[in-house]
């Protein structure tokens, strides 16, 4: 029977759609800030087999988690019958698909027409606690997973509809916030039903056949259009490489190489030659390798198109196991993410000379993530506050770099409320400002990082962080200087100040003040060629200083 090519392009509008559904459920049904202020999650469909159909916003680093959740998935469950109307699965393993670290979860519900299995709904969201050895469940001196949290490998939480109560008491007596941890993963649940609801509702109104039809056009679009602009890239051989300072056990540095080749019909990374995976939690699985090239890919290609698995055929990543981006088990991967936009930032790295017009300079490439621990002073309560944190991109061939932004890998997220800090927390926010430290100059600037300062008022609260970009800055492109780091004090109540880049569990007392400074990308274009008009507004707005603006940007010290 002929396809009516108006009726497929509706269905194909409502797949996409049916990911913003899912994103806002997910957001009015999370009990922790990280999920509902913060998103850190990613929700999507995929067809039978688990080739991505939609994403929601969210965290952009999850690109290649929803899908290859389900293909493993299938990989698990083989056996006809197997998989059935009303079943949930739950998976955190790091090591196969969908796998990042294990607070990152996923929840898996499959979507039935009669009999037939056609499509998967999907979300991956951050879990404040999965258990393990410390608050928060991240650490910097894990040295095998079996110390960083519980650990699910595609295991049925529902089964035809029954949910698995002894999962959920496992779960409930080995989490140290066990309220908004069981409460996450019922947003979870809600939020992969709800784009379930909707592809039986096209299933109802359209039939099996016309939405399996446009579920392959709509894949197959996203191939054509993201072949049309690989054309228009520049092609050839690429290579970069760069380092991770540490694994958080003192441990490193540890080089990430990539050589990226370029024709008309496909782009290849090839990360052989990179590090060995570490001894330390800064490791990554290969999943979290895909999924940050696919994200690079996408923003050289068509960032515009929305995201699904044709867009990704053109795209051939290679590399050897058991690297810092490949991990193998048991590897620690509390802190992958380190790794994971290291991967992503040498192959932007590689590509940005040959494409300046697409590409800035080198950003913070850091979450930065902050973890500090305690109890309530007015109750006792433990607290477990954990978000990334801002910093500054690198400038382009024709505009300064964007000021206190996420990091490649965290899309669109956002930052918590001071408000909330202080209410949910036993933190005080004291600052939260650009900084001028040294770094970015170029005729367009490096977008400038933030100073943060969390007081604490519990009688004692704990410190887990950790940064990369603490030693080698953010690269600066044509002229243009490097960036600043990142970094961590502790500003002590007898004056001291200690300073870290990973660290794990820090006390510090009342009324201590844990500042975090986070980089200012890479300038570009020599200093001494920025508009005269532009320096002293940056002057004015505090983001060089006058010093600054003799040393680098040749201003005529005032007399």
């Amino acid at each position: 029977m002929a396809q009516d090519i108006f009726t497929i392009e509706i269905i194909k509008d409502a797949i996409v759609a049916l990911g913003d559904e899912m994103f806002n459920a997910m957001i009015r049904t999370s009990m922790s800030p990280i999920i509902y202020e913060t998103t850190d999650f990613a929700v999507g469909a995929t067809d039978a087999t688990g080739n991505l159909l939609a994403q929601g916003n969210g965290v952009t680093a999850f690109l290649a988690t929803l899908d290859t959740a389900v293909v493993s998935l299938l990989e698990h469950y083989p056996e006809p019958g197997a998989i059935r109307p009303g079943d949930v699965f739950i998976s955190n393993t790091p090591y196969e698909g969908g796998g990042t670290h294990l607070s990152d979860v996923v929840i898996l519900v499959p979507v039935f027409a009669g009999d037939d299995l056609i499509a998967w709904t999907v979300n991956k969201a951050h879990w404040t606690e999965v258990g393990g050895a410390q608050p928060g469940s991240v650490s910097t001196n894990a040295t095998e997973i079996y110390q960083e949290g519980l650990r699910f490998t595609f295991l049925k939480l529902y089964d035809r509809g029954e949910i698995n109560r002894s999962l959920v008491q496992l779960i409930r007596d080995n989490v140290r916030l066990p309220d908004s941890t069981i409460g996450d993963m019922h947003a979870g649940v809600a939020a992969a039903r709800v784009g379930a609801r909707r592809i039986g509702d096209l299933v109802d109104r359209y039939g099996k056949e016309q939405l399996l039809e446009a579920m392959r056009e709509l894949l197959d679009y996203g191939e054509r259009m993201t072949r049309a602009e690989l054309v228009k890239l520049p092609k050839g051989v690429f290579e970069a490489e760069d380092v991770v300072e540490e694994d958080g056990l003192g441990n490193g540095p540890f080089t990430v190489k990539v050589k990226v080749t370029i024709t008309d019909e496909e782009l290849v990374v090839d990360y052989t030659g990179t590090s060995p995976q570490a001894i330390g939690p800064i490791n990554c699985s290969y999943t979290g390798l895909v999924t940050g090239a696919r994200c690079l890919f996408k923003s050289v290609t068509n960032p515009d198109i929305p995201a699904n698995g044709g867009c990704f055929r053109p795209l051939t990543i290679i590399c050897p196991p058991g690297t810092l981006i490949s991990a193998k088990a048991p590897a620690p991967v509390s802190v992958y993410y380190e790794a994971l936009i290291a991967a992503i930032d040498v192959f932007w790295k590689a590509l940005a000379p040959a494409l300046p017009h697409r590409l800035p300079a080198g950003h913070q490439r850091t979450v930065g993530a902050t973890f500090i621990s305690g109890l309530r002073p007015e109750n006792g309560e433990l607290f477990v506050m954990g978000e990334p944190l801002v910093g500054g991109w690198g400038a382009s061939s024709n505009q300064d770099g964007d000021n206190g932004q996420f990091c490649c890998a965290n899309g669109e997220t956002y930052n918590i409320p001071c408000e909330l800090f202080e209410s949910r927390y036993a933190i005080e926010v004291d600052q939260y400002a650009f900084h001028n430290e040294d770094g970015g100059a170029g005729e367009f600037r490096g977008g400038k990082g933030v100073v943060l300062d969390y007081r604490v008022t519990a009688d004692e609260a704990y410190l887990t962080y950790a940064a990369t970009r603490s030693t080698e800055r953010p690269w600066g492109m044509a002229g243009g200087q490097d960036g600043s780091t990142n970094y961590a004090e502790i500003h002590r109540l007898n004056g001291e100040v200690d300073r870290y880049t990973m660290c794990t569990t820090v006390p510090t007392k009342r009324d201590e003040v844990i500042r975090i400074f986070t980089a200012t990308g890479g300038g570009v274009g020599d200093p001494r060629k920025r508009g005269r008009a532009a320096l002293l507004a940056d002057i004015r707005n505090g983001f060089v200083t006058e010093e600054q603006a003799v040393k680098y940007y040749g201003l005529e010290a005032a007399s």
